[in-house]
């Protein structure tokens, strides 16, 4: 956790929301200089904020309206700080909890130095990460429909499909398989959504693929050098870290990815782990993903997966193995190099 330590004349906290917001602006000495609720638009703020410009930083907490508050604060030369939603314990906590209150302690969390960071992505590359997360959500709608297919034909008691339908050409007339016109009807239903879904993802694939060119090429070449990790898993994996260096050790990297699970102790005492839904949840899927193609596009790959499931479980191995992907990928792009299968594996 890292915490907001500068040091200003006055500290402006926002409690933000789509339509409206709760500015709260204190000075060094922690006097409240203004307390004003108003429209979410920028003209207000900026009118609002227009007498403490002079040495002002702004503070919001991190939701999906934050966009348009960094983006203005950059425009005009301001400092601008983003809270971990999660960390915010002083405001999720509190006996009473209104706008009004919020926005105080927002702003007194900056002027105290305990105002817990989260990192602003940068303006440019935020519209592709976007558009990737989107795909993401298409690719598991997709993935739906071909479990009810499934589902349907095992529900029926029918031979399972010889050859994998995630593929177009095997999907063909699938639907005649059941005999009942209103089950074959829900079946060409499954293959018409899933027919368009191909379509869209692979428009939004090269779209995508475009624009990652023109941000890092030389990233997604140093990321495909891993087995198993095609341009949609490299492109993912880059848009989600945006720079490497961000993360001062390998640690603070993969526990951003949710590769490892931080233990909860006291007085030398281990009480389990905690913390299990802080840090990328879109890491944690890409690199999950990228173990398991691991395995299958590299044989000695495959060779020291065996030799972790020896050692443990196959799910266990399996999170090792992200976690060592994870590790791996920390080094190729901080030290500009290629993956290595020796120092993988040592």
């Amino acid at each position: 956790m890292r915490f907001f330590i500068g040091q200003h004349k006055y500290y402006c906290g926002i409690d933000l929301h789509a339509r409206s917001m709760y500015v709260c602006i204190i000075d060094s000495t922690g006097e409240v200089v203004l307390h004003r609720n108003m429209p979410a638009a920028p003209a207000p703020l900026l009118k609002t904020i227009a007498p403490y410009r002079d040495d002002l930083v702004v503070g919001v907490e991190c939701m999906f309206t934050w966009y348009w508050v960094a983006d203005l604060c950059e425009e005009e030369g301001i400092a601008f700080i983003l809270g971990h939603a999660l960390y915010m314990k002083a405001i999720h906590g509190a006996k009473v909890k209104n706008d009004r209150v919020d926005s105080h302690k927002i702003a007194a969390l900056l002027r105290g130095g305990t105002f817990p960071m989260a990192y602003v992505y940068p303006r440019k590359m935020r519209p592709t990460r976007d558009l990737l997360r989107r795909r993401l959500h298409l690719v598991r709608k997709r993935a739906e429909l071909f479990a009810h297919i499934h589902n349907t034909n095992s529900q029926y008691n029918l031979p399972p499909p010889q050859k994998v339908i995630a593929y177009l050409a095997n999907r063909e007339r699938l639907d005649e398989r059941f005999p009942d016109p209103a089950v074959a009807k829900s079946i060409q239903l499954d293959l018409a959504l899933a027919q368009l879904y191909d379509r869209l993802i692979t428009d939004v694939e090269l779209t995508v693929m475009r624009t990652a060119k023109i941000h890092d090429g030389n990233c997604i070449h140093l990321l495909r050098s891993i087995p198993g990790i095609g341009k949609v898993l490299s492109m993912t994996i880059l848009y989600e870290i945006c720079t490497i260096d961000r993360f001062p050790r390998v640690q603070d990297f993969v526990s951003y990815c949710r590769l490892v699970k931080p233990p909860r102790s006291s007085a030398g005492k281990l009480y389990g782990h905690c913390g299990a839904k802080i840090g990328n949840a879109h890491l944690k899927w890409a690199f999950s993903e990228a173990a398991t193609l691991f395995i299958r596009h590299s044989a000695p790959g495959k060779k020291y997966f065996a030799r972790l499931e020896r050692k443990h479980s196959k799910g266990k191995a399996l999170s090792v193995l992200a976690h060592k992907i994870g590790r791996a990928t920390y080094f190729i792009l901080k030290r500009n190099e290629v993956f290595a299968m020796n120092k993988l594996a040592a």
